[in-house]
């Protein structure tokens, strides 16, 4: 007989969770996990008793600050569609994710997809709950939290463990003329970083360049196949995990075994190292920690590149490094990063909305030719003519398709450090072991003084149920109470008004 409908009184839903991770022991991010609160709207939570769940784009850094401070718990509503987001709402909602991974948060913080029912309990919330001071008189108010609809809210998960990270670097070579020692290293990032692991899917960040990397493989390995058309430089190809949110960790533990180890050939007279960031997001930059001098090899590709060049020193201060070739440059080589970014602090490297694009797959496609014919005439010391006529003809051309199909595939697949999954790393040593011989490298982090620690759970199920608010329990007892009452004494007067009834009836008191 209860007149709200069962299943529209309880919900369940996949949430994701706020990362998690320590950094040379410097906690970030989230740093709890389950909970069992009251849910409230962003204009009428008021203790950490409250649950509040509100849409992305409608809560502000300041509000987040408090809540942080003094709420329960955060769960947040991602849009429907990202490509309908002004500019004004994505940068917003950018700046916001940056406020929100600077510090570490100990109330739990989940983010769930947008569906119609999240959106109707939002709804019921900011309706629900009028507060005081939006109330015209105190009965107005009083009346108001009586008769209000909430819903209690339930994560219960497991507390937040460590999680066993072992990233893996594939690296493979195109060997070149014989007498000729140098080695060009061509090198990407393959995870992505986000506020939320199960949502970093990174598609300019760095889909684009793996997936620019993979077809600079395809094409110099044709090249490379024939004798005639093999280049003097050896080509060597590496694809690494744990980009800049955990300081490149995974190319510095492989430029360690490769350095130290017995056979240290592979990279012997390296001439540069060409690392591809982020080149899905409009014209191409080149970022040097050290200007090229000239007559040098990095010189060389810099004026065929014919792109800005942005410096930055490397500041060894800081938590982060900059860029991925600075990871290099510490190692005295010659390094630079090719980025459509053009500082290392774009908060769009580490966006929930860095989604795959039409847009941006053309300007992948456009940067990829760019990178490939600046690199080929490097390679064989020929001009543009030369490369139009002899090396860029319809079987050695930029592939779109491949590039679409790569770009497409990692963007639609989270790739944080967290949960970068075997599928991932194995697709691309198959598809890089069709142009080279491909070499895996497993790492491990010091257990005794680890330089990083990842953290989960990364997800759980969020029940949410329509329930009264607990004065409304409370009213209604005493109004139980109440009735029963009025009853017994009903009971206990009725024979003697049941006996002036009689008289009024009949003339004469009833016999008993």
């Amino acid at each position: 007989m209860s007149p709200v409908n069962p299943v529209a009184a309880s919900h369940e839903f996949s949430v994701y969770r706020m990362q998690q991770y320590d950094l040379h022991n410097v906690p970030h991010g989230c740093r709890s996990s389950s909970f069992n609160l009251e849910g409230r709207s962003l204009s009428s939570w008021g203790t950490s008793r409250h649950c509040i769940v509100a849409r992305l784009q409608d809560i502000s850094v300041d509000q987040f600050v408090e809540i942080r401070n003094k709420a329960g718990a955060l769960v947040l509503v991602l849009p429907k569609n990202v490509t309908l987001l002004t500019d004004e709402e994505k940068e917003h909602m950018t700046l916001l994710e940056m406020a929100m991974m600077q510090q570490e948060i100990n109330i739990p913080v989940y983010f769930a997809n947008w569906s119609p029912e999240f959106e109707d309990i939002i709804a019921d919330l900011q309706h629900s709950f009028i507060t005081d001071d939006k109330s015209g008189t105190a009965l107005e108010a009083m009346f108001n939290t009586v008769s209000s609809n909430g819903y209690q809210i339930v994560v219960s998960t497991s507390s937040p463990h460590k999680l066993e990270s072992k990233p893996v670097t594939l690296h493979g070579k195109l060997f070149g003329r014989a007498g000729n020692t140098q080695t060009i290293v061509i090198a990407a990032h393959y995870d992505a970083n986000s506020l939320v692991p199960e949502l970093s899917t990174g598609a300019d960040s760095n889909a684009s360049g793996v997936a620019a990397l993979l077809e600079l493989a395809r094409i110099f390995s044709r090249l490379y196949s024939v004798s005639s058309d093999r280049g003097g430089p050896s080509i060597l190809f590496v694809l690494t995990s744990t980009g800049h949110s955990l300081n490149y960790f995974s190319t510095k533990k492989w430029l360690e075994e490769q350095l130290d180890s017995t056979d240290a050939t592979l990279l012997q007279d390296v001439s540069f190292i060409m690392c591809l960031d982020s080149i899905s997001s409009g014209p191409l930059s080149m970022h040097v920690s050290k200007p090229p001098k000239p007559w040098t090899p990095a010189n060389s590709i810099k004026s065929r590149l014919r792109v800005p060049v942005v410096h930055k020193k490397i500041n060894l201060a800081d938590e982060t490094l900059a860029w991925h070739h600075e990871r290099f440059s510490i190692k005295r080589m010659t390094a630079f990063t090719v980025s459509s970014l053009q500082s290392h602090r774009d908060p769009s490297r580490s966006s929930i909305l860095d989604t795959a694009s039409e847009g941006s797959l053309n300007t992948l496609y456009t940067n990829v030719v760019e990178i490939s014919r600046a690199l080929a005439s490097h390679v064989y010391n020929l001009t543009d003519e030369h490369i139009q006529t002899h090396l860029y003809d319809e079987a050695l051309g930029v592939d779109m398709e491949s590039i679409k199909l790569w770009y497409n595939y990692l963007s639609s697949q989270p790739r944080a450090p967290h949960i970068v999954t075997t599928s991932v790393t194995g697709a691309l040593e198959r598809a890089l072991a069709k142009y080279v011989e491909v070499s895996v490298s497993v790492h491990a982090t010091d257990r005794r003084e680890p330089e990083h620690a990842l953290y989960g759970p990364t997800r759980a199920l969020l029940y949410v149920y329509s329930v009264k608010p607990a004065v409304f329990d409370l009213i209604l007892t005493l109004a139980i109470v109440a009735y029963l009452t009025v009853l017994y004494f009903a009971m206990q007067v009725f024979p003697r008004f049941y006996e002036e009834y009689a008289k009024i009836v009949t003339g004469k008191a009833k016999v008993h």
